[in-house]
């Protein structure tokens, strides 16, 4: 069985995770830039943490088999902060790397102004640098959050075939599908989606144009969700095709749209005494 988890926040997580994850059938995954749980308090600490998504986070994922992608953005949690605010300025020199597979995550929080006129500027963003964009939808009052979402999307210039709309569940599914977009679901061990739940929405709803992520991050999540929820499709009746096509091909597929993607990463051999990390050499 073969796996792309599409959001998961690597950053957060141990080597045994990665560990864990090859063993259950991860080969590749996306890790979207986030709130990192603690206020920044100026732009140079994005520029760091992107620098990371693009040189240490790939290079740690490869030693243990697993393919890293990533994608930036002014998280929605921020957006509304004028000290993160010029990072919007600062994106379009990182879009451009070859590791960045969209724009994200994007999207509302809180459903401020200023959280409207961020996702706009990185919709546009998106647009101009041909990349698809991962729209996170709001935890709290979901439906309103979603609608709100696909008017702005809307009146974008990016297709909405070029949008995956995260963290959806059973209320907001049918509206986020007739919009075009692509359809991503979070499988949390309390909150969110769960395996039964995202395997009754499959029966439901179909597999096509759905995403399965785990978004684990440093709250109490599972990097292993998404071959949970392989085990509770198969066990449900579907077939082996139909989990490759969700926990495989519609990432693939999605994420592709970007021209970016590197599924076959060598496994590097830059260590130093056992050590992981390449601290110098001659």
């Amino acid at each position: 069985m073969r796996i792309f988890d599409p959001h998961i926040h690597m950053t957060s997580r141990t080597t045994d995770d990665y560990r864990a994850m090859y063993a259950a059938g991860v080969r590749a995954l996306v890790e979207p830039s986030f709130w990192l749980g603690q206020p920044r308090t100026s732009p140079a600490s994005f520029y760091d943490y992107f620098d990371a998504l693009l040189g240490w986070e790939p290079f740690r994922a490869a030693q243990y088999g697993i393919a890293h992608h990533c994608t930036l953005a002014l998280n929605p949690k921020e957006a509304g902060d004028p000290r993160c605010v010029p990072v919007l300025e600062e994106l379009p020199r990182y879009l451009v790397k070859d590791g960045v597979v969209a724009v994200g995550e994007i999207g509302y929080d809180s459903m401020t102004p200023a959280e409207d006129t961020a996702l706009a500027a990185q919709l546009q963003l998106a647009a101009d640098h041909a990349l698809p964009a991962l729209v996170h939808t709001p935890h709290r009052d979901k439906l309103a959050g979603l609608r709100r979402t696909i008017d702005v999307v809307r009146e974008s210039a990016l297709d909405p075939e070029w949008v995956l709309l995260d963290h959806l569940n059973e209320t907001t599914v049918k509206e986020a599908a007739d919009s075009g977009s692509w359809l991503g679901f979070s499988i949390y061990p309390d909150t969110k989606m769960d395996e039964e739940r995202m395997v009754a929405v499959l029966k439901a709803h179909g597999t096509a144009k759905v995403l399965v992520n785990s978004a684990a991050d440093w709250g109490n999540s599972d990097p292993l969700k998404t071959r949970k929820v392989a085990d509770a499709m198969l066990a449900a009746g579907f077939t082996a095709d139909d989990v490759d096509q969700v926990l495989w091909r519609n990432p693939v597929e999605f994420y592709g749209l970007s021209g970016r993607l590197q599924l076959d990463v060598p496994v590097p051999d830059a260590l130093h005494e056992g050590n992981s990390v390449l601290r110098g050499g001659e």
